[in-house]
């Protein structure tokens, strides 16, 4: 008998995150969350300060000053990554929006008192440290992420949105990122004061949550804390909700594959009653996988190849906000008032009880999983602290949560009826030519219909509180460096079988009540046969689209209403068919994971609409710089015939997913998505013993079909000898050019590799890289610069990621270049970045899994590689005997800058010149070629 779902409430129920509360005497609001599960802390500052609070003239602030409170301190000079690195802090970033700014480590409890003095160095001692240099290279940082993400498709749409929907004045009407002529005409006594108006602790929340409690707490914080004298108090924000007088219609171009219709309302804040009941409506319309739209316009109609509904909370108004991406050829007016009507019936009628439900169910579902990690960017302190700053409540994600626990359906269709039926805007973006790319200021955009508009803000007044630091017993001019950390207590990892043989892998984890399933199959992209690039990933999306007894919107029903969450993807080398189940929905979840591993049903209707939808995905990203380099490297690296020469997306090609019949769809499943390829693990709160009971129910008696069992891999195709060119594909009009650059080394994923991936860490593989730091940091000419060597069971490769300003293309590939031949030239790795390096690494490695996902992606690498279930164990000794010299040789044995293959997206008219200097072929390709090896004529400079 098929299980019932848990009670929603019984979920709900169980999300609670305890927290001791106390607050210093300068008014620093200070919880403490008591989880002993890892010895690690997550160490979270929350500032209420956002793009909301700048005056006319200084858009952008709150960004920079986010980037900048990331470059030193009085006491803690130069990189704060620096810092971060020698104490092992993982989960670590800071963001800016409208209405925040946060900062957030997750740190050995050993260094927790390391992490208070730098986030309490740069609230109480930044200015000290902040000169005229230090402030320009960080607005050439973000000059530079904004030109990255005013690159991407549909990366101007943003301006045009904010701009009409909020009046000039309003706080919200300029996009956070600001104005890059607002920056650069800021003083340093401007950035001064804006610090001071700000960054005070009667202005922040600080939260520790992890190994530690309040009494262990209290002293450290007022220790480092205490002696920061209170800010000015920030005045409240007036920002009512706008509402357009009339419907407002824009019009954009952009490289897109297909047309964009966005409909969008200003609707009330977070912290409104009104607001649970939008946001389960806008689930109920385009969130869930079953929702009304997708059904309609994506399954049922196929006039939309997809939809997406949702709300997008901030303090003062939210924005309701839907979009539909048309079917390639579709009609887009069509489209624009079918979807209209769908909306208009929605709001007139409402969902039903079961929508809610579900929409309930697969929230609180997410929530339970939540509470397992500590920090990062959604983790315990999150919903704390964003509690206790919007709302004054460190509990109000219970009030949010219980809200929507008890929502009825006539509470959903109310709250519509009186925000959805207000004047809309609608923004269509076609497929075309954008205009001439200008650096976009803020605040420029004209609008119809008007509000009373409020002023621009008016920070707080000259009146500065009696007093500046307070005595202080500790020592500023030592930084704390981090104790020793236990070595990592990676879970026990068991063994077990099937009665058809399939190996289990088990490890138990109790700290919340859910379980993760991978059923993991010797499939993967690489399974791919060259005319049949982007089958694997086409198999997985079909299998959730359907099973002999569900259809695709009875399979996503039964998905929400148990909260669980059943996924199938590919990576290049293995497919995964993953589960996510809260404990008390275990038996009925693995039964939906069975139907849909077991039991596609691969509906012709249903092959013909998801051919389309990846057609479309391969055309988006071939209009993208980013996905342009995915689908023109491997070929250039491997060969187009080799396993690892289609798109490292798994998208495939135009002309191969094209051709793909049903046939070719079932023949993959049944050859590939077979026991014989499995391997089953897991993690969670159940045992080996009962989870192999549940799992021999649903797969003890699975055979492979007699046909399938030869299936196999060919590694030994050759590869191509490597030549040292540049590979141009021109973009025109675009800001910044996406540099990639790469070659095949000799080794696979089953060699030990920590040597050489330490190695690239110095190189590029981390934020303090040399790369990163120079072309970043110092030159300010990319948002940032990686290299990596990625995972895979077959021959590997060494990659450089670069995105930079376009009159900078060629100086950086040189910069590059002179990178790489210093590491052969004599200035290998220094022994304090062996030091730094194999002391971070070590002190991670705690923090490094705290979530069972980590666990569980770790289990499966282990398996794939042929390493031993402690592999991770071991390798604090790896990182203890490595040394400098090793490090330098394992990397130079592998890397060798003469035979890598440069490839740059860019505009040519621009990028070529600066190329031709470096003295390398180059080879000119048409912009974003379908077909990877088409369209090549060499020219030489």
């Amino acid at each position: 008998a098929k299980s019932k779902p848990a009670p929603v409430a019984n979920l709900v129920e169980q999300v609670n995150i305890p927290y001791e509360k106390f607050t210093l005497d300068n008014g620093l609001t200070v919880l403490v969350h008591e989880d002993r599960k890892a010895p690690v802390v997550a160490v979270s500052i929350w500032y209420g300060v956002g793009s909301k609070h700048e005056p006319k003239g200084q858009t952008g602030f709150a960004h920079l000053f986010e980037h900048i409170m990331f470059n030193g301190s009085e006491n803690a000079p130069g990189e704060y990554f620096e810092y971060t690195k020698r104490i092992g802090a993982t989960d670590l970033n800071g963001t800016t929006w409208l209405d925040r700014t946060n900062y957030f480590q997750t740190v050995p409890t050993s260094a927790v008192e390391s992490a208070l003095f730098l986030e309490s160095d740069r609230m109480g001692h930044l200015l000290g440290g902040l000169t005229e240099q230090s402030v320009k290279n960080q607005i050439g940082v973000v000059s530079n992420e904004k030109r990255q993400g005013d690159n991407q498709p549909f990366g101007l749409v943003d301006y045009a949105r904010s701009e009409a929907l909020f009046p000039v004045g309003h706080p919200y009407h300029h996009d956070t990122i600001g104005s890059l002529e607002d920056l650069a005409a800021a003083k340093l006594d401007d950035f001064k004061k804006w610090f001071k108006d700000f960054y005070g602790p009667n202005n922040a929340v600080l939260v520790l949550a992890g190994d530690m409690n309040a009494a262990q707490a209290k002293p450290l914080v007022q220790k480092w804390f205490g002696d920061i004298a209170r800010g000015r108090d920030v005045p409240p924000v007036n920002a009512p909700i706008p509402t357009l007088e009339k419907p407002v219609k824009i019009a954009m171009k952009d490289k897109i594959p297909t047309t964009r219709i966005f409909r969008h309302w200003v609707v009330p804040g977070l912290a409104d009653p009104e607001f649970t009941a939008l946001r389960a409506g806008a689930s109920v319309l385009g969130g869930l996988a079953s929702s009304r739209l997708d059904n309609a316009l994506v399954r049922e109609e196929q006039s939309a190849v997809s939809v997406s509904a949702f709300v997008m909370p901030f303090v003062h108004a939210s924005l309701f906000w839907v979009q539909a991406d048309v079917k390639p050829g579709g009609d887009a007016d069509a489209l624009g008032k079918r979807l209209d009507e769908l909306m208009a019936d929605f709001i007139a009628k409402g969902p039903t009880a079961d929508e809610v439900q579900r929409v309930a169910a697969s929230e609180a579902a997410e929530r339970i999983e939540g509470l397992e990690q500590v920090g990062g960017f959604g983790g315990k302190a999150v919903a704390l602290a964003q509690s206790q700053l919007f709302v004054g409540d460190p509990d109000y994600y219970k009030t949010e949560l219980k809200r929507l626990a008890e929502l009825k359906p006539e509470t959903v269709t109310a709250a519509m009826q009186k925000w959805l039926k207000r004047p809309v805007l609608e923004i269509r973006v076609d497929p075309g030519e954008r205009e001439a790319y200008k650096e976009v200021g803020s605040g420029i955009g004209s609008r119809t219909g008007t509000l009373s508009a409020p002023a621009y803000y008016t920070p707080p007044g000259n009146e500065w509180p009696e007093g500046s630091l307070l005595a202080f017993d500790g020592d500023r001019s030592k930084f704390p460096e981090a104790g020793a950390s236990p070595n990592v207590d990676f879970p026990t990892v068991e063994e077990g079988k099937l009665k058809n043989g399939v190996k289990v892998f088990f490890a138990r984890r109790t700290a919340v009540p859910t379980v993760r399933v991978a059923m993991s199959f010797d499939a993967g992209y690489s399974a791919d046969s060259p005319d049949k690039r982007g089958l694997a990933s086409m198999v997985g999306t079909l299998m959730m689209e359907g099973t002999k007894t569900l259809n695709s919107t009875q399979l996503a029903e039964t998905e929400e209403r148990l909260g669980a969450d059943v996924s199938v993807s590919s990576g290049q080398d293995r497919t995964v068919a993953s589960l996510r189940a809260v404990k008390p929905n275990l038996g009925a979840s693995l039964d939906l994971l069975a139907d849909v591993v077991k039991n596609p049903a691969f509906a012709e209707k249903e092959v013909e609409r998801i051919r389309v939808q990846q057609l479309t995905r391969i055309a988006a990203e071939n209009n993208q710089p980013q996905g342009i380099a995915a689908h023109k490297m491997p070929p250039l690296l491997y060969g187009a015939n080799h396993p690892y020469g289609g798109p490292v997306t798994g998208s495939g090609n135009v002309e191969s997913v094209g051709k793909l019949s049903r046939d070719d769809v079932a023949a993959f499943h049944a050859a590939w998505i077979n026991p014989a390829k499995a391997t089953i693990f897991a993690v969670g709160d159940t045992t080996l013993k009962e989870l192999t009971k549940e799992l021999d129910k649903r797969f003890g008696k699975w055979k492979p079909a007699k046909a399938s069992r030869a299936a196999a891999k060919s590694f030994a195709t050759p590869i191509p000898t490597p030549t040292n060119r540049i590979v141009l594909i021109d973009r025109p009009n675009s800001p910044q050019s996406m540099i990639s650059a790469g070659m095949v080394i000799d080794a696979k994923g089953s060699d030990d590799l920590v040597t050489l991936r330490a190695a690239n860490e110095v190189f590029g593989g981390d934020f303090t890289s040399r790369i990163n730091m120079d072309l970043r940091e110092t030159k300010g000419w990319s948002y940032g610069t990686r290299s990596q060597v990625p995972g895979a069971v077959g021959p590997l490769s060494f990659l450089i990621q670069a995105p930079v300003q376009t009159n900078q293309t060629g100086p950086s590939i040189a910069a590059l270049i002179g990178h790489l031949n210093d590491f052969r030239g004599g200035k290998g790795v220094s022994a304090e970045e062996r030091n730094a390096t194999a002391v971070s690494n070590v002190l991670e490695l705690p923090g490094s899994y705290e979530q069972s996902a980590a666990v569980l992606g770790q289990m499966q690498a282990d398996k794939l590689y042929g390493r031993p279930v402690n592999y991770v164990e071991t390798l604090s000794g790896k990182y203890g005997t490595m040394t400098a010299e090793g490090m330098t040789a394992a990397f130079n044995a592998k890397v060798d800058p003469s035979k890598l293959v440069w490839l740059v997206v860019g505009d040519a008219a621009k990028v070529k010149p600066q190329l031709e200097s470096l003295g390398l072929p180059i080879e000119m390709v048409g912009e974003a070629a379908t077909n990877p090896a088409a369209n090549s004529n060499v020219t030489t400079p």
